[in-house]
């Protein structure tokens, strides 16, 4: 579905990408990891069309090079942010609904809102301020916009970060469902390992933007240059 090639983005003399190749298959949850500034933010601003980049990045087998971001959501690739995005002056119903737009501008699909309202069990916060959401809440209106484009794949940036124990079970139970009840490819960049082993059939670490390990996730973690440059000793001394 998705199908990275020698992936390489420089911002003058820093590389933050480097040399870069990977391919993420239709249905599947593959995670990505990697130290703070490995490059893993500028991957997702790359596929979604915020920068320019040397390679090739094709989706479907069509290259996305030089195409604007909406006309990539078009395309079926919508993504979340580290820092929850939403709507300020908007409710939570009507933050959703500015997916349908952004995905198809003559589209607005109010049963689609409903649809996707009730899957995230936010019917009780659907007309209250966007701002005014707690933390989980912002985040599944962020996610229920980006489902509301009609999404083929979906890029979440670090969904658990600042959520606790019962949040992030919540969070994983709903990105399983969001794969096999909608049929949503997911990309996920997480730090959590516990949340990658348990969610993704194929997990990448990349380092200074280039590729250390990519596997199953179970043996990635168990590799000695990702224990070096990534987890360090004491992770793999208590797994």
């Amino acid at each position: 579905m998705l199908r990275v090639s020698h992936l390489t983005k420089k911002f003058g003399e820093l590389v933050a990408v480097n040399d870069l190749s990977f391919h993420v298959a239709e249905g599947q949850i593959y995670g990505i990891a990697g130290p703070n500034g490995a490059g893993k933010s500028t991957i997702y601003n790359l596929i979604t069309g915020y920068h320019d980049f040397e390679g090739e990045i094709l989706f479907d087998g069509t290259p996305i090079a030089g195409m604007a971001p909406h006309k990539i959501a078009q395309l079926g690739i919508s993504r979340t942010f580290q820092v929850p995005e939403t709507f300020p002056s908007l409710t939570a119903a009507q933050s959703i609904g500015v997916g349908c737009h952004f995905g198809d501008s003559e589209a607005y699909d109010q049963a689609r809102v409903d649809e996707i309202i009730a899957f995230l069990d936010l019917a009780q916060d659907r007309d209250c301020m966007a701002d005014e959401l707690n933390l989980l809440g912002k985040k599944k209106v962020m996610i229920g916009a980006a489902l509301a484009t009609r999404p083929k794949i979906l890029l979440l940036d670090e969904p658990m970060a600042g959520s606790n124990a019962h949040e992030i079970r919540d969070l994983m139970e709903l990105i399983k469902r969001i794969n096999q009840e909608m049929g949503v490819t997911i990309i996920i960049i997480e730090h959590f390992m516990k949340v990658l082993t348990e969610l993704t059939q194929k997990l990448l670490i990349i380092d200074a933007g280039a590729r250390i390990a990519e596997g199953d996730p179970e043996e990635v973690i168990r590799d000695p240059h990702v224990i070096e440059c990534y987890l360090g000793e004491e992770y793999a001394d208590n797994s």
